[in-house]
């Protein structure tokens, strides 16, 4: 376990409750929200503070992974649906139509920018890239979950869809670079049709 303390912007968290009622309704949102713990309950029962620092642990893994036992048979795929989501809701309005006038590579270049605003301690960086694919590596994640480094992937997903881009696959590896722990997302997209 590490000593870093690995948070997160109320932000991120915002998109979670809103999925669940969208996607499972009123009721399951209910169940959700009782099988978390009183510390992330109180934050998911009021309105989140979109600047506030949480702990990644008890406010995005364990409410996501609550989510991914209850509604996808404890499937990852809960937590990339959710990741999909938060895309879709954090991509919106303006946000939305730039995302669409630039490229793949410009919307990829600025998530070097974007996670880091969203997770702490957090790096990004493109280690290779080429038209229709391209391989990005995070660092300084401290035992990361696979809940979060799946959220991370739909969101990745969803927001170059969103781009305009088809037949997107997002591939993921965990390993070591300078000795240090990685997450490898090897991203790979149609820019057209």
């Amino acid at each position: 376990m590490s000593d870093v303390e690995f948070k997160v912007r109320g932000e991120a968290l915002l998109s979670i409750p809103i999925f669940i009622l969208k996607k499972f309704g009123k009721d399951k949102y209910r169940r959700w929200l009782g099988l978390l713990t009183p510390e992330a309950r109180a934050v998911y029962s009021n309105p989140i503070p979109k600047g506030d620092w949480y702990p990644v642990e008890t406010m995005i893994i364990e409410p996501t992974r609550r989510l991914c036992d209850v509604y996808y048979n404890g499937s990852l795929r809960g937590a990339w649906d959710c990741g999909r989501y938060s895309a879709e809701f954090g991509l919106k309005g303006i946000y939305r139509v730039l995302v669409k006038l630039r490229s793949p590579m410009v919307l990829i270049r600025k998530a070097e920018s974007i996670l880091p605003a969203y997770y702490q301690p957090c790096e990004i960086e493109v280690v290779d890239s080429a038209d229709g694919r391209v391989t990005v590596h995070v660092r300084k994640f401290p035992d990361t979950d696979e809940i979060l480094v799946h959220r991370i992937g739909g969101w990745i997903e969803r927001a170059l869809e969103i781009s305009g881009c088809k037949h997107v696959t997002v591939k993921i590896n965990r390993k070591a670079a300078d000795g240090k722990p990685v997450i490898e997302y090897i991203v790979t997209w149609k820019q057209y049709g």
